[in-house]
């Protein structure tokens, strides 16, 4: 098992505590906030034992102790300090996560302790501000009273105390966290897509977005719809400048958000490196301070979502352009729009959406129209139905450029591209590396791709309804006249064989009286047979 696995394995096992009282969307954030809160906690005990030179094999409960010792003396103000440089919060020696587990051995531990602990961090910076709020210490759902409640939280503690999350890399743990947060979407069945993309899908993105700029220093990348973060970290797998790259993000759903802020610092991402937003990116364009335009958007909106779709937004300079908004009742093309309009002249846009905006008239066939003929729709790839948690409508990737050459458009018709687990169809990395290939290479493949020019498009009427270019039809083989007139043969002698043993079973057969014995007689007369 690997460390990565054995540390899921353990970490998933403290959910089982809290499965029987609610569902995966609820106790998610109980899970993941103790998560989070001990590896603040480790990561500060470790940092306290090298700053007191205290031996590598230091347990944390002895390194616990000697910061209680240490906080409380005359040279306490300088650690500290240090600590405060290093992290921008300070965790009290009674607050840490290894004090409260011994409070729980000691029967001393109360659900205010840890709630004093949370709110602590959340005032320390701004970068930490509400960021525990969905962890309701007090719930009923933990316990109908609060010594029940004190007691649910008391044993998934318990269960995180073997971990020292301070010894674990920012990936393997970063990756862990998403790999739950990926299994709770599993569980949350619809719920899921409000704050994930799976990870075969959101790699894909990442990686058409990435290609040709992996040795780019400074690379930008936006999410104006980034649910828990995933999507929005995948850019750096494929970077050899990955501690270069910075992060926008914008949620405004406060639990996802919460989740995102969360999983960019369990990934080590440094605070200068994101810049997060909590807000609806429709109803309020961000960023707009400097920088706005990005290398790569990266988006999975919601699909077919309602806007306000007021007038005030003809005036916006996301869609003044196009002199015409998306219906209020399906915001898909609003959501592109957006996005494409915090793309850089040479960067690259990936965005999930469902196949409705490829072939949809009206304002939206009029701005899908007005996108090709200035060049900006580069690609569509259709994917599979059922890759998504929360619906098993097939969907597209479309990918928007500012500099293209020209206005062709290239098909991926990739809707067989998949393999089963479970109740969901996955991409699997040979699926994702055809796929990505494909689409770099630009060439036709018979019933898999094909390079549309801008004039095709203007024949089908600006429609971008894949069949129309990528022809998957497959001729049924013919079959000799000579086979099927033997198969035939063979089905009637068996037809036959067939009749004569019915036949035969009903001859044997004896009325129980005169009525019954004449109901069969006629039925064998009927079937051309006798029971004489």
């Amino acid at each position: 098992m690997t460390l990565a696995n054995e540390l899921f394995q353990r970490l998933w096992n403290s959910a089982d505590i809290l499965r029987s009282n609610m569902d995966a969307s609820e106790y998610k954030s109980y899970l993941l906030g103790l998560i989070f809160y001990k590896y603040l906690s480790d990561i500060q005990l470790e940092e306290v034992a090298e700053l007191l030179e205290l031996d590598k094999d230091t347990t944390l409960d002895q390194i616990d102790d000697e910061y209680r010792k240490y906080y409380y003396s005359e040279d306490g103000e300088d650690l500290i300090e240090e600590l405060t440089y290093k992290f921008s919060y300070v965790i009290k020696p009674q607050l840490t996560y290894t004090h409260f587990l011994k409070e729980i051995d000691s029967k001393e531990f109360e659900l205010d302790h840890l709630a004093q602990g949370f709110s602590e961090i959340e005032q320390a910076s701004p970068a930490f501000q509400n960021l525990f709020e969905d962890v309701d210490l007090y719930s009923k759902r933990l316990g109908s009273s609060l010594q029940k409640q004190n007691e649910t939280i008391s044993r998934v503690m318990k269960e995180l105390s073997g971990l020292d999350l301070s010894k674990y890399t920012g990936d393997v743990l970063g990756d862990v966290y998403e790999y739950m947060i990926g299994e709770f979407a599993t569980e949350s069945g619809k719920k899921a897509g409000e704050f994930y993309t799976p990870q075969e899908v959101s790699s894909l993105m990442a990686r058409i977005a990435m290609e040709g700029k992996e040795d780019l220093k400074g690379f930008t990348v936006f999410d104006p719809t980034m649910g828990s973060g995933s999507l929005l970290l995948n850019p750096r797998k494929y970077s050899n400048e990955r501690d270069s790259i910075h992060y926008y993000g914008q949620e405004k759903n406060n639990s996802t958000y919460n989740l995102a802020r969360m999983n960019m610092i369990l990934h080590s991402i440094p605070m200068a490196s994101q810049s997060l937003s909590y807000g609806d990116s429709l109803a309020e364009d961000w960023p707009v301070d400097e920088p706005t335009a990005f290398d790569a958007v990266l988006m999975n909106p919601p699909y077919s979502a309602k806007y306000s779709a007021n007038k005030g937004f003809l005036d916006d300079p996301r869609f003044a352009s196009y002199g015409i908004l998306p219906p209020k009742s399906k915001a898909d093309m609003a959501f592109l729009l957006h996005g494409y309009y915090h793309l850089k002249h040479d960067g690259v846009m990936v965005i999930v959406l469902p196949h409705g905006p490829l072939f949809r008239g009206a304002s939206e066939g009029k701005i899908r129209q007005k996108l090709l003929e200035n060049g900006s729709i580069d690609g569509v790839i259709g994917l599979p139905q059922n890759v998504f948690y929360n619906t098993s409508i097939p969907t597209i990737l479309m990918i928007l450029k500012k500099n293209k050459e020209d206005r062709s458009v290239f098909f991926v018709d990739a809707k067989d591209q998949y393999e089963k687990s479970g109740t969901r169809n996955i991409l699997t990395e040979e699926n994702i590396d055809k796929i990505y290939k494909t689409y770099i290479e630009r060439k036709d493949v018979d019933k898999f791709a094909h390079l549309a020019s801008f004039e095709e498009i203007e024949e089908n009427d600006f429609n971008l309804n894949i069949p129309r270019y990528v022809d998957t039809f497959e001729e049924e083989e013919a079959i000799p006249l000579d086979e099927i007139g033997k198969d035939l043969a063979d089905s009637k002698k068996k037809l036959a064989m067939t009749r004569a043993d019915i036949i035969e079973d009903l001859q044997n057969l004896v009325g129980t009286n005169d009525e019954s014995q004449k109901d069969l007689a006629a039925f064998l007369k009927l079937l051309g047979a006798s029971n004489d």
